[in-house]
């Protein structure tokens, strides 16, 4: 193969670049909708990622902005540059102090530090979600350049696992926490309900096969465990317990997390889009096929906090059974011969 030869540009390259050059001739004007990931993959039949891609890439220029209850939009910030006349413009000396890179909002240098890089991170993936946090797009948030930050973390990957610790030392777990193991299962599961509703990029960045070993989340684990001494249970049993308490929370909040994503994306809230449904679902629930269905209430099957709370006190009865007929004396089990650190 020649050494000229020349790779094309990967697809999420060219659709930037199409969409770029029509935000900047104006034919997408500030405030203008883009084209949601879903829509981009489908018109330029690419894969989901590709297009998740294509939407950071031009959030981290600047160019677009996701915007509540809109999507993702044009930047007010972004305008069609205008003609200058070359005969206007006189060369200036510039001087090296004029050239460094100067703080944003206001933010002093001497005021970057790992906290301030993790919680202006925490910060971006709240409002906009995991996909838009970026070193490049953090470093732009600070007012810094992008390899200031490498002082902090080594890579995105870090960064990440470093936001995931930080969130999880937010809940305060009491010591030795209320009587009894249920009130403090109880506890540990809605603080970390409460945790991921704050935080609704948090279920993604979180894995059971290949789990983070930071010590916030660590401790999480390891309260859990603790509130079941006493039980005789083996210690098997209580590590799957810890997780499947942290699956049950995750399941539940992936969930709140694709609806506020999908509204970000399309613009329809939820009750936008139940109106839009009524005459399929009238047309369905009314055909008499569905009786029981028909008499369920809607905002019974979208109350993702109802459906939390029921699905722990119907998980915590099933467990009290099993407590209730465990012998004594179990507690000397392990998992594998190894420990297990983290759920």
């Amino acid at each position: 193969m020649p050494s000229s030869a020349q790779r094309p540009d990967p697809p999420y390259r060219r659709i930037v670049t199409e969409l770029r050059a029509r935000i900047l001739a104006g034919d997408l004007r500030p405030g203008d909708r883009m084209p949601s990931i879903r829509q981009i993959a489908q018109r330029w039949g690419v894969a989901v990622a590709t297009a998740t891609k294509v939407v950071a890439t031009l959030r981290d220029e600047g160019l677009v902005e996701a915007k509540v209850g809109s999507g993702t939009v044009v930047s007010p910030r972004t305008s069609r540059p205008q003609p200058v006349d070359p005969r206007a413009v006189r060369p200036q000396p510039v001087s090296p102090r004029a050239v460094r890179p100067q703080p944003v909002g206001g933010v002093p240098r001497q005021a970057l530090d790992r906290e301030h890089v993790l919680r202006t991170a925490i910060a971006i993936a709240d409002a906009e979600g995991l996909a838009a946090v970026s070193m490049r797009r953090l470093a732009a948030e600070l007012g810094v350049g992008p390899m200031s930050l490498y002082r902090h973390v080594a890579n995105k990957d870090e960064l990440v696992t470093q936001m995931v610790d930080e969130v999880f030392g937010e809940p305060e777990l009491p010591v030795p926490g209320p009587p009894g193991w249920r009130p403090k299962l109880e506890l540990i599961s809605r603080r970390q309900w409460e945790l991921v509703r704050r935080h609704l990029w948090l279920p993604r960045a979180v894995s059971f096969t290949r789990p983070l070993l930071v010590p916030n989340m660590m401790a999480h684990t390891e309260w859990t465990l603790r509130a079941l001494d006493g039980l005789g249970l083996p210690m098997a049993t209580r590590i799957r317990e810890a997780l499947t308490l942290h699956a049950l929370v995750i399941t539940v909040a992936l969930s709140m997390a694709d609806e506020v994503e999908a509204e970000q994306e399309t613009g329809v809230t939820l009750t936008r889009w139940w109106l839009a449904q009524r005459t399929r679902a009238d047309e369905l629930l009314g055909s008499g096929q569905f009786p029981l269905l028909a008499t369920i209430a809607e905002e019974t099957v979208s109350d993702l906090d109802g459906l939390f709370e029921y699905s722990l006190a119907r998980h915590l009865d099933g467990f009290a059974v099993m407590v209730e007929r465990t012998p004594a004396g179990g507690e000397d089990q392990q998992v594998g011969g190894a420990g297990v650190t983290c759920g």
